[in-house]
């Protein structure tokens, strides 16, 4: 029984991917006009492949983006936001 536990722990930790390199970026998001401009940056952000949580700040015309960067970019998520009518920009 032990050996059976031991061989399904094994496989399945070999099957895991790689661990991910999780980063968060800051983008200015300036185009954003009301308090409804929000909804539609954090959709968008959230349609990208790899995005695992965005808060968007409409009084800080900001969006906080957490990703896998194995997954998806800073540029990909700069473009998403641009498709959506809100271009935007890494915020230093």
């Amino acid at each position: 029984m032990r050996m059976r536990f031991a061989l399904i722990t094994l496989l399945a930790l070999l099957s895991m991917p790689a661990l991910a390199a999780l980063q968060t970026v800051t983008l200015s998001v300036p185009g954003m006009t009301c308090a409804a401009c929000p909804i539609t940056v954090k959709a968008a952000l959230n349609k990208v492949e790899g995005v695992l949580q965005v808060d968007v700040s409409y009084p800080d015309l900001e969006a906080v983006v957490t990703f896998d960067d194995t997954r998806t970019s800073v540029e990909a998520l700069t473009q998403a936001t641009t498709n959506a009518g809100y271009p935007s920009s890494v915020k230093e």
